[in-house]
């Protein structure tokens, strides 16, 4: 199973909120660039970056420290927040991103989305961020009537090679990963589904790994010291 370390940015720093309330961040004292060192250091080849200015705004607040991060190359990064027209598309994937994630423009702009996939492919990947279930957008400030599922099925017959899914209400809260929802997505052939949110202990690291979850993005957990970066890849892998 791959693992992504995560690094979520606001106004340039590396934070992490709870639940994707933006009124409850938690700042961390390392910069963007030493903690992606870090993460090689400990043997990852992978890295989730978040933009969470631009996943609020639109904006692409967090451009130049996303390029600071990958200007070494050392890891397969995938890059997502407000990432909502090809300009943006290009200026992450010139910048250093192995792929790019669409999640509001996925929901609200079908023809983009469907553009998107055509010229870009597997480095085009969709984040699913679901609070009971249901999409949310806007940051996660918008749950919209859309079932998680059923979006994820459909984006697998437009082409859509990769979801990242969110339960929102597992992001940053230490309570363990949604395994119900993960064993449902792992129906829908064709897709590699990417597991967010809760991952905080060993344990929830082997039950996806053992179910059959391509890869996992743990967050949290690694910067409050609950989890060992070094530790989880082992036993990603132990199961390979």
């Amino acid at each position: 199973m791959k693992i992504f370390p995560a690094i979520d940015l606001k106004d340039g720093r590396v934070v992490r909120l709870t639940q994707g309330d933006y009124g409850r961040v938690t700042q961390y004292a390392v910069e963007p660039e030493e903690a992606a060192r870090s993460f090689v250091e400990a043997g990852a080849k992978y890295v989730h970056i978040v933009d969470l200015d631009g996943a609020k705004d639109g904006t692409t607040a967090n451009l130049s420290t996303v390029a600071r991060v990958l200007r070494d190359g050392r890891l397969f990064a995938e890059v997502g927040g407000g990432i909502r027209d090809r300009a943006r598309i290009e200026a992450y994937l010139s910048a250093g991103a192995s792929r790019v994630i669409l999640g509001t423009a996925a929901v609200n702009d079908r023809a983009f989305l469907e553009e998107a996939v055509k010229a870009y492919g597997a480095r085009v990947a969709v984040g699913v961020d679901a609070r009971e279930g249901r999409v949310a957008v806007d940051g996660w400030q918008t749950v919209t009537a859309l079932d998680g599922v059923e979006f994820c099925q459909r984006l697998r017959d437009m082409g859509v090679a990769t979801v990242i899914y969110t339960d929102i209400a597992r992001d940053g809260a230490m309570r363990g990963v949604n395994l119900e929802i993960y064993r449902t997505l792992l129906g829908i052939k064709g897709l590699e589904i990417v597991a967010s949110g809760g991952v905080s202990t060993l344990e929830d690291v082997r039950a996806l790994r053992d179910m059959g979850v391509p890869a996992a993005i743990v967050g949290k957990a690694l910067y409050s010291g609950a989890l060992n970066l070094a530790d989880v890849l082992k036993e990603a892998e132990e199961g390979a």
